[in-house]
Order: structure tokens, then C-alpha cells, then sequence
């Protein structure tokens, strides 16, 4: 994906989603300016790709316990350079989930976040320029726990606040019922 089709695709979502206008302008002011925006080396932020990824029949979402940061959120990493963003997504669910048969719902924005990483180690507090695809599992949805993780679990949509008061997680949810009456 070129740095053109990547900021086409944050537009639409900003048109799609204009109550989210400071955060998509912060977003998209990154990527337009920061050549080196998807490298971990820029250590005030960088891109990261994540997942809403959901099971073949829609109401359940995969989430991993992750063991750095101690909480329940979707499954997503680091671009590690790569501006094909939906790629990133595709990859880092599968890698941290162990399902191979996992396609997108759209090729679509579905979210976008901002959000702090706290200091650890030698890196510095930095900031996760975060953009979340929807994404289905095709078939049965077995997974295996990655190192990354202390444990994943397939969470009930409308249950997902038993898990998480994350604000993003919550927007999501919201999202998804919204597509899904539609």
C-alpha cells in the first residue's frame, strides 16, 4: 500500500466518522509528515495495525490478555515499516492468535486510536498511532496463546464491558452493533 492509498483510506474514515474529527486529523497529519511513521525507531510514535477480529458468526470477539500492558484488548502490534496497514492487522492476529483463515469484513477503516505506551526498558514513553480493521476468523476459531500474551478468550459482544472499561474497546463494540442492526 502506498503512503497516497493509506491516507485515501484514514479520509474516507474521517468522512465516515466526522465525531472523531480531532483524532483522525492527528492521525492523518502523522502519517502525511512523518516519512519514517510506520518505523518503531520514531520514538515519539509510530503506526500499529490491530484487529476487531470476530468469529464466523459475528457475535463473539477474540481478545488477548496481554502481558505486557496487564489488560484485555484486541489483538494488533507494530508495522514494523510496512504502510500496508490492513496487512499489518491480517498478520498480527494471526501471529498472536495461531488462526491462519482469517479475511477482512472490509477493507475498510474500522477504527482509529491514539493512545500513550508508558515507558519500559530503554523506550521512551511513546505514542501508538493505532488503526483497527475488522477482521473474520473462517472456520472454527481454535487458537493458540503466543508469548505475547497471558491468554485469549472469545468474548461475547454485548458482554465485552465484563472484560473491559477500555473507552476504544467499548467504541468498537458500539460500531460493530451499529454495522451488524444495519
Amino acid at each position: 500500500m502506498t503512503l497516497e492509498a493509506l491516507l485515501d483510506l484514514i479520509d474516507r474514515y474521517g468522512a465516515t466518522y466526522p465525531d472523531e474529527a480531532l483524532t483522525y486529523k492527528r492521525l492523518r497529519t502523522f502519517v502525511a509528515e512523518v516519512p519514517d511513521c510506520a518505523e518503531r525507531s520514531h520514538l515519539a510514535g509510530h503506526l500499529t495495525g490491530s484487529a476487531w477480529l470476530v468469529d464466523s458468526s459475528e457475535t463473539k470477539i477474540l481478545l488477548t490478555h496481554h502481558r505486557k500492558l496487564n489488560r484485555w484488548l484486541q489483538l494488533g502490534g507494530h508495522a514494523d515499516g510496512d504502510k500496508d496497514i490492513l496487512r499489518v492487522a491480517l498478520r498480527e492476529a494471526q501471529e498472536e492468535s495461531g488462526i491462519s483463515d482469517i479475511e477482512p469484513v472490509s477493507n475498510d477503516i474500522f477504527d482509529i486510536d491514539i493512545h500513550p505506551i508508558p515507558a519500559r526498558g530503554n523506550e521512551p514513553e511513546h505514542f501508538h498511532y493505532d488503526i483497527r480493521f475488522a477482521l473474520r476468523v473462517v472456520g472454527d476459531g481454535a487458537f493458540a496463546v503466543s508469548e505475547e500474551s497471558h491468554s485469549l478468550a472469545w468474548i461475547e459482544i454485548d458482554r465485552l464491558q465484563d472484560y473491559s472499561t477500555e473507552e476504544s474497546l467499548l467504541r468498537m463494540s458500539e460500531k460493530w452493533n451499529v454495522r451488524s442492526a444495519v
